[in-house]
């Protein structure tokens, strides 16, 4: 089993976890990450672009000039593409990107990066974290004891509004809990800070 140094708030030691290597400590699937990466950004797309084709200009009735004898080329319509302010050739309309994914690649998917992020020692594992309100300069505080990259994902049992109300104004620093966190968050951030807790619910969650 693959085991991590436990840190308080003030960034010293106070202990060992182990982690459990079915879920921490599997063979890395790059294809399971990228494709469900590519789904969660493709799901994320709002899909409201919207253009005007040549069938839904306005105007275009009457042939712009006559068919011989100007040296110009034929035109039967001021809406055609060739135009400015004429219609748009296949021109992209309101559409919905979302599919799915089978819950076996998506569980594969967050395997694995759970895992690279022990592989390349960006995982740091908090025995509890705690503040007693919203308190910004708490928050950077213990970032900055515990050795945080800039940007950085905290990731707590469940929802805790006095962490995600302290880490909202950090530039690149943001929140989330087990039942919320997904594949991409996960690699998106150098480093990824999970409580205690959040390991136990996530061993949970994810044991086979």
């Amino acid at each position: 089993m693959a085991t991590l140094t436990l840190y308080k708030m003030d960034g010293s030691e106070t202990g060992k976890i182990e982690l459990n290597d079915d879920i921490f400590g599997i063979e890395v699937n790059q294809n399971a990450v990228h494709e469900t990466v590519k789904n969660y950004l493709a799901n994320q797309r709002q899909g409201t672009q919207s253009a005007k084709t040549r069938g839904e200009v306005r105007g275009g009735g009457a042939k712009p000039y006559r068919q011989k004898g100007t040296g110009r080329a034929r035109q039967g319509s001021r809406v055609a593409p060739n135009f400015v302010g004429g219609g748009i050739v296949f021109a992209p309309k309101p559409r919905d990107y979302r599919y799915s994914l089978p819950k076996k690649v998506k569980r594969l998917a967050m395997l694995s990066v759970l895992t690279s992020k022990v592989n390349e020692n960006e995982m740091i594992v908090i025995d509890e974290l705690a503040f007693e309100g919203p308190k910004t300069k708490e928050m950077v505080k213990f970032l900055s004891a515990v050795g945080a990259a800039k940007k950085a994902l905290i990731v707590t049992a469940g929802k805790d509004e006095s962490v995600v109300k302290s880490a909202s104004n950090i530039p690149g620093v943001e929140t989330t809990y087990v039942g919320r966190m997904n594949a991409y968050e996960i690699i998106n951030h150098t480093t990824f800070i999970v409580t205690k807790e959040a390991v136990e619910k996530i061993e949970e969650v994810y044991s086979a």
